[in-house]
Parts: structure tokens; sequence; C-alpha cells
């Protein structure tokens, strides 16, 4: 069996939701990426065998498969298929072990993985809440209610859920959530994002051109003494907004190749999967999954937690990196090094291949070795996906 390799990865910075990427269809923002995969590898774009696109709220202007659009958007070919991918928050997370699947088995050399999500133009839940509201029905079927009585499935009670299992404290959650905009500032400043980065022309409500390079939700005034000042989003709770991830619309991929795949491009790999899980977990609590999924990981790929140089850990909420780090006793000082989706964004569907491309590009800045990956997701799952640059 071939390995997987990948041999770039980029993204769009972050807007905000009704922010300076809000103008953008997301099939054209979302081809932007393919172009500039393209471009960086100086691929023979009819070379490419798939692409295969996250996106988690798959209506209005991301239905009708997002993934085959963006191509049509794209300056690729029309040869070159797409397929949209779903597994909630981790939907480009998962489209990224699909290709590497498909690299490594054979049957396919040359697979793009990314992911989108306008959350300006396509808001959180309309693929549920839409079709609720004229009669046809919700996601929970009868035979899940059996299962599930009278439970609302929660991302919001699950991270409070976790902030009560795990003790974590309002004040250790703000505190996280104010480093997290320190480091995402402090990369920004550095320069540490410029080279995953794609720039991205937009216009300005009063008709000036810029040039969108920065991830718009970095709070740079950020204060622990504003943090700690945001209302609790639920009476007695622990979790406000500003431990919260940002709503936000991007964009970004990678594109995986096998050995055969890095012949015909005649590029270089810049890392290797080295290890890919995915695990159902309580789809109540729903959050907790990167825990039990990073130690299978850990254990199926022969390695310990201290052989991880750098991990990503989705911050869906400040009590999942905090819960993770917490139970598993990892360092934080290896954790979300350039902040995460608390200063950065959460565009649900681009997010896994955001972080993978962060990543990639932090373990080559530093000259580290290998990184790990992993996310809640909808419905109490985890995708974890450990890589070892080269």
């Amino acid at each position: 069996m071939s390995a997987a390799y990948i041999v770039a990865a980029v993204r769009t910075a972050a807007g905000r939701k009704a922010g300076r990427l809000s103008e953008w269809h997301p099939a054209d923002l979302a081809g932007k990426v393919l172009d500039e995969l393209v471009a960086r590898t100086k691929a023979d774009p009819a070379l490419i065998d798939d692409v295969i696109m996250g996106c988690v709220s798959q209506v209005g202007q991301q239905a009708g498969n997002v993934a085959r659009n963006a191509v049509l958007a794209s300056k690729l070919p029309e040869s070159v298929p797409g397929t949209s991918c779903d597994r909630q928050c981790g939907s480009s997370q998962q489209a990224l072990h699909f290709a590497a699947q498909a690299v490594m088995s054979g049957a396919m050399d040359v697979v793009i993985a990314a992911g989108v999500e306008s959350m300006s133009r396509v808001p959180m839940g309309l693929s549920s809440q839409l079709p609720a509201k004229n009669g046809f029905g919700t996601p929970k079927s009868p035979k899940m209610e059996e299962r599930y009585p009278d439970i609302q499935f929660s991302q919001f009670m699950g991270a409070e859920m976790m902030a009560k299992k795990f003790d974590l404290s309002k004040d250790s959650l703000d505190e996280y959530a104010f480093m997290s905009h320190q480091r995402a500032i402090a990369a920004t400043k550095s320069g540490a994002f410029e080279a995953e980065v794609l720039p991205i022309d937009i216009v300005l409500p009063d008709g000036s051109k810029d040039s969108h390079r920065i991830d718009e939700g970095i709070r740079f005034d950020a204060s622990l003494e504003a943090i700690r000042g945001v209302k609790l989003l639920a009476e007695g709770g622990r979790i406000t907004a500003a431990t919260s991830s940002q709503i936000a619309d991007g964009a970004s991929g990678v594109m995986v190749v096998n050995d055969k795949g890095l012949k015909a491009l005649g590029v270089q790999p810049v890392a290797r999967i080295h290890h890919m899980t995915v695990i159902g977990h309580d789809p109540v609590i729903m959050l907790e999954a990167p825990i039990p999924a990073t130690a299978q990981a850990l254990q199926k790929a022969g390695m310990k937690l201290q052989d991880i140089d750098l991990f990503e850990v989705n911050e869906a909420f400040a009590s999942v990196p905090v819960g993770w780090l917490k139970q598993l006793d990892a360092d934080p000082d290896k954790l979300n090094v350039n902040g995460g989706a608390i200063a950065l964004g959460h565009p649900l569907g681009a997010s896994g291949t955001k972080l993978m491309t962060t990543l990639v590009h932090a373990l080559k800045k530093r000259g580290k070795r290998y990184g790990l990956q992993t996310m809640c997701e909808g419905g109490g799952l985890s995708n974890v996906t450990i890589i070892e640059r080269l």
C-alpha cells in the first residue's frame, strides 16, 4: 500500500459574519483555493482524480454538490469530478481522510481535500430549520426519539456538560480564550500565517478595493477583563460568546498524492499522513469525543502523547481543548500554538483542512516532526489525523 502525502496546503483568512468575505459566493471562494493548490504545485490540473469537499450546511448557495460547483467556478477542467462531504465540524478533515484512503489504495493518485462554509450566506442550522418550517420534518427520527426520548442534541449544552464533567471553572475558560487571541495576534504580527493564507480580493462598502489576508475575528485589543465581563449563554453556566468559536466564512484545502502522484506531478511532499482515526461517542455530551479518539489513535499508531510535537484541537468551545488537555495531561505549550477558532473563527466545513493547513505550516516553521489534529463533531463524533513533516 502506498503512502499518502500532502504536497500543498492553503486557506483563506477567515471573515466575520457579514464581514469581509460575505460578498463571495461559497463556490467561487472554494474555487479560488482549488486554483491556488494547482498554482503552488504547478500541477497539470487534468491529473486531479477527484475533489472531496467538506461543507456542513448544504443548502441554498451550498446545495447541489458544492464541490462540483467549486470545480466549475475554478480554472480546473470539466473533467475533474467533485463530491461533497458532511461529518459536521469535521467535514473537511474527513474529506482529507477519504482523499488519503483513495491514494493509499491506489484507486486514485492525486486528490484535493478541501472545505468551504459561508456562514454569512448560509446561516448555521438552515439545512434543518428550513425544511422544518415548511412542514418537511426534522432530522430526529421516531426511532432516534425512542432511543433518546425528550433529548435535544445541542453543542451548546454539550459544551456546558464538558465544563461541569471535568470541573472546568469559568475563569479557566476565560483565560484560555484570552490566550487564543494572544497567540493569534502574535502569529499574525510575526508573519506566521503568511505562507498558508491565500489573499482574497474584496470590495469594501465604500467601493474601494482591498486584499483580505488577516483573520477578521482576531480581537487585537482583547483583554482578560473584557472577556470575563461577557454575559453567560445560559444562566448558571460557564460558557460565553467569548469562550465560543466565532461564526466565520472561509475555504481551505490540501492536495494529497501517493508515490505515483509525486512522480506524475514532479513535486516534493511536505508531510505524510501517518495515521487516521474516526470514532463515534455519546451524542448527548457530544463534544467529548476527541479525548477517547486521541487515545485510540495514539494506541493504534503505536505512539505516545509525548511523541507529538504540535496539537491542533478545534476550539469549538473553550471547554473542549481545556478538557482535552486536562484528561490527557497534555502539554499546553504544544496546543494550538497560533491560536484557534475562538480567535480565528470556525467556518464549519472548512475548519478541518484549515487546521491541517495551519498544522503543516507550523511544523515546518518550528522544525518539528509530528502533528496531531482532532475535532469535536455534531452527533458525538471525532476525527484524528497524525502527520509527519517531511
